[in-house]
Formats: C-alpha cells, sequence, structure tokens
C-alpha cells in the first residue's frame, strides 16, 4: 500500500501544504494539482453536492501521482468514513465534531481492530487491488489514514481540548466562516473572540501533538494562517482560484 508522507511530515512537526476542490472534478484535476506542487488535494463531499462515484474516479486519479488525496465526508456516519477510505481516500475530514466522543467514533470507523471496528474488505481500490499479507496491510492503513476533525461550531470549540487528545485523531482543521456563525459574530474575522478561538483550537492541537489546519482562499489569509501557527495548510479553493485568474487577466485587458 501506497504510504501518507504528508502524515509523516506533519507528525514530525513539520509543514504540508496543498488545496481544495469541490466542482472541477475532471481527469486531470489530480495531476494539475500535483504539477502545481500540492502535496495534498482535498476533495469535499460536503457541500458539493459530489458523491462516492465522482470520489472515486479522483481518487484512482491520483494513483502514480506524488499527491496525498482526502475526502472531507459529509457526516460522521459510518458508511461515509469508512467507504470514502475504502475507495481509495489516505484521510478523512469530518465536519463540525463536536464532541470528544464524536472524535472517538470517527477514529474507530476509520481503522482495523483491535484498533477500531472498520469492516475489512481487501484487494480493492484502497490497496490498488493487490494481493499480499492482510495483517500488514492493516497496519500500513492504520500508518497512512489520516483522521481530520472539523472545529467549526461553539460546541466543538468547547470540547477542543478533549477532541485534541482523542488517541487517532491527527488533525484539528478550523472551518472559519462556520465557526463565526456558531459564535455569532457571522464573518466577523477581526472579531476578538475569532481570535481567541483560533488561538484555541491552535493550542490544543500543539498541546496533544497534533496538527491545527487551515483553508486560506487568498494570499492574505495564507499569511495570517501562518502567523497563527498552521502548519497544514490547503491554498485555495477550485473556484476561487479559476475566478482570480480570469478576472486578473480581464483588469489587464481593461487597463490596456
Amino acid at each position: 500500500m501506497r504510504p501518507n508522507p504528508v502524515k509523516t511530515k506533519l507528525a514530525n512537526g513539520d509543514t504540508a501544504f496543498g488545496t481544495m476542490a469541490w466542482e472541477f472534478f475532471t481527469p486531470g484535476l489530480p495531476a494539475i494539482c500535483a504539477a502545481a506542487g500540492a502535496e495534498f488535494l482535498l476533495l469535499d463531499m460536503e457541500h458539493s453536492g459530489a458523491g462516492i462515484d465522482t470520489m472515486k474516479q479522483q481518487l484512482a486519479w491520483c494513483r502514480g501521482l506524488d499527491l496525498v488525496p482526502f475526502v472531507r465526508v459529509p457526516t460522521t456516519a459510518y458508511a461515509h468514513v469508512a467507504g470514502l477510505l475504502d475507495a481509495g481516500a489516505m484521510g478523512i475530514m469530518v465536519p463540525m465534531v463536536d464532541t470528544a466522543q464524536q472524535a472517538a467514533d470517527i477514529v474507530r470507523f476509520a481503522h482495523y481492530p483491535p484498533h477500531g471496528r472498520r469492516g475489512a474488505g481487501f484487494g480493492a481500490a484502497h490497496d490498488d487491488y493487490a494481493g499480499g499479507s492482510v495483517l500488514d496491510k492493516m497496519a500500513a492503513a492504520r500508518e497512512r489514514t489520516f483522521v481530520i476533525c472539523q472545529i467549526e461550531t461553539e460546541h466543538g470549540l468547547a470540547n477542543v481540548e478533549a477532541i485534541a487528545a482523542t488517541d487517532g485523531v491527527d488533525c484539528l482543521w478550523v472551518g472559519h466562516f462556520d465557526l463565526t456563525n456558531f459564535l455569532g459574530i457571522p464573518g466577523a474575522f477581526d472579531d476578538p473572540r475569532y481570535d481567541a478561538a483560533i488561538a484555541r483550537i491552535v493550542r490544543a492541537a500543539e498541546d496533544h501533538g497534533k496538527t491545527a489546519a487551515f483553508l486560506a482562499t487568498d494570499a492574505a489569509w495564507a499569511r495570517r494562517a501562518r502567523a497563527q501557527g498552521f502548519r497544514c495548510i490547503a491554498y485555495g479553493l477550485d473556484t476561487v482560484l479559476l475566478q482570480a485568474g480570469i478576472r486578473s487577466g480581464l483588469e489587464l485587458l481593461r487597463s490596456l
């Protein structure tokens, strides 16, 4: 089974940078991202309307590339977590994780016994349809599977230390827009309450040896996220990046 170099880097205290997509799920998307230097590609199911068949194609197109595929699933359900791992995802992001119990359930769904309750199905997409020792595959899957809990509600924030302390959780990913919504300050990213929440999440991750992660949609957000201590950052959404490139070119033409 292919390893997950992003998980290894982050576990060693290093950084990892990639991008996120929720619209343009084309055959060339993973290769384009890899050629641009992305270390990982985060594929969204929560807001995109994309189903598992679309995700399975994207995950297949990541094979042979120096690119680690992650998927944000819609819910904490076992079928979403285990199903997308079976389809070939090397990491799973789960939105709106509110409690340590939810985090523990996600970890159980993501790992085989004795560390979890993931059902066994081998010779499939996640192990590249290959034969070999099942015990070796289970150990390799545990080593490479990256479990991401999104902290984006007032309940998740209140329980962030316990979530970060949950064995098997690798990453706390801030859902910044939803976080402001649930704090009662929609879109107020300059509010001291937002800054305090971010500092608390980053500190919880660091205190428990986990990674704090963020989606930066432009250069200003990227600089701010790095200054706040985030070590894993997805730069841009596919739609935002395309619009920005088109807009910049058109503004140039209209200025000539």
